[in-house]
C-alpha cells in the first residue's frame, strides 16, 4: 500500500469539494470498473452488486462518491479504496464463512483504520455494513451481535471512539455473499449527532447484546466549497430503545420518518442551515417486497412524490438489524452554508 504522509496543516483543511452521484445505468450497461466500483455503492443486477434485490426500478444503481482527480485503485488487506488526497471512499470485504463473523468484522475494521492511519483522510465520516443472514442465530448468538463485537473491538484497539462521536453507520442483511463494509473518510472530523428520541446506539442496554452497535444517528461534515454534508445512519422504528409498532409497516415508515425529520432538526440548529428533507437522498430497506407499495406511499407522501428525493430513492429488500423491524431508511445531504452579511 502506497502511504502518504499526513501533515497537521494538511489536515487543517479539504481542498477539493466532496461530490455525490446518483447514477441510474441502463440494465444492459457493461460492468462498472473497479475505479468506479469503489467510489460507493453499487446496486442492482452487476455481478459487483450488493446481494439485495432492488425494489421498484431496473437498476441497476451506482452511488458515487467523487472529490478530485480519484487515483489508482490501491490495496490493504481486505481493503480495497481509491483517494484524491482529500476524501478516501473504498470498500473491505472478506468471506466471513471461512473465519466466523466475528474474526471477519475484527479484520476488516482493523484492515480499513490501517488505510485511515497512513493517509491523509484519518476521519471516518460514514460506513455502510453488509452481511448475509444478519438475523440468523449461529454459534449461540445472532449474527448482527457477533458483527458488532468484532467491529467495536477493532475500534477499541485501534483507539477510536466506539462511542461518543462515532461515524454514522448502517447494517443490513443481505441474501448471502461476503462481509462488505463500504466506508467513506475525509480529512475534517465529523460531528456526531444523537436524536432526543432515541437512546444512544452505543449506550443500549445489554438486553441488546454484550457489544453496543457502534455509531452515531448522523454525522455533520464541512464538505468543502462552503457546504455541509448531513449523513443519517439507517433509521428504523426505535423510540428509547425499543422497537415500536411491531407488525405494523406503515406505522414503522411514518416512525422511523419522524425520527429522520427530529435529526434534521438538531443538524440544522447545529449548522445553522436547514436539510430538507426533499432534498436528501434516501436509500429504503424493505425486508418484505410485499410492503413495498405501503412503504412507497408513506414516504412519497412525507418528501413529496414529485420530488428529486422520491423519484431517485433507491428500494433494496434487506433483512434489518432486529428480526421484528420491518423497515429501514438511511439518507444524506448537503446544504450551502450562509455567509457572514
Amino acid at each position: 500500500m502506497s502511504v502518504v504522509p499526513a501533515s497537521a496543516r494538511e489536515l487543517a483543511v479539504a481542498t477539493e469539494p466532496l461530490l455525490f452521484r446518483r447514477v441510474w445505468l441502463d440494465a444492459g450497461a457493461p460492468p462498472v470498473d473497479a475505479a468506479h466500483a469503489l467510489g460507493g455503492r453499487l446496486v442492482g443486477h452487476d455481478a459487483a452488486a450488493l446481494h439485495a434485490p432492488l425494489l421498484a426500478r431496473p437498476g441497476p444503481a451506482h452511488d458515487w462518491w467523487l472529490g478530485g482527480c480519484v487515483g489508482a485503485v490501491q490495496q490493504h488487506g481486505c481493503v480495497q479504496f481509491v483517494t484524491d488526497g482529500d476524501w478516501l471512499h473504498g470498500v473491505a470485504e472478506i468471506d466471513d464463512q471461512a473465519v466466523g463473523l466475528q474474526a471477519a468484522s475484527h479484520r476488516a475494521y482493523t484492515d480499513l483504520f490501517a488505510v485511515l492511519a497512513q493517509n491523509r483522510s484519518p476521519n471516518l465520516l460514514r460506513l455502510w455494513n453488509y452481511l448475509a443472514d444478519i438475523n440468523r442465530e449461529t454459534d449461540g448468538s445472532e449474527r448482527y451481535r457477533q458483527f458488532n463485537a468484532g467491529r467495536q473491538q477493532a475500534f477499541i484497539e485501534a483507539r477510536r471512539s466506539a462511542f461518543e462521536g462515532s461515524p454514522a453507520a448502517c447494517a443490513l442483511g443481505t441474501r448471502d455473499g461476503p462481509l462488505r463494509v463500504y466506508f467513506l473518510a475525509g480529512r475534517r472530523p465529523p460531528l456526531a449527532i444523537e436524536n432526543p428520541r432515541q437512546v444512544s446506539a452505543y449506550r443500549y442496554p445489554d438486553t441488546y447484546g454484550p457489544r453496543s452497535p457502534t455509531f452515531s444517528r448522523a454525522a455533520l461534515v464541512d464538505a468543502g466549497g462552503g457546504r455541509d454534508a448531513l449523513f443519517i445512519s439507517g433509521t428504523a422504528s426505535i423510540v428509547g430503545h425499543a422497537t415500536v409498532h411491531v407488525g405494523d409497516v406503515k406505522r414503522q415508515t411514518e416512525e422511523s420518518l419522524l425520527n429522520i425529520d427530529t435529526v434534521r432538526q438538531v443538524a440544522a440548529e447545529r449548522a445553522g442551515v436547514p436539510f430538507p428533507a426533499d432534498a436528501l437522498s434516501y436509500t429504503v430497506y424493505v425486508r418484505r417486497a410485499d410492503d413495498l407499495a405501503v412503504i412507497r406511499e408513506v414516504f412519497e407522501r412525507a418528501v413529496g412524490a414529485d420530488t428529486p428525493a422520491a423519484r431517485d430513492a433507491i428500494y433494496l429488500q434487506a433483512d434489518i438489524c432486529r428480526s421484528e423491524l420491518l423497515v429501514e431508511i438511511e439518507a444524506h445531504g448537503f446544504a450551502l452554508r450562509k455567509t457572514p452579511a
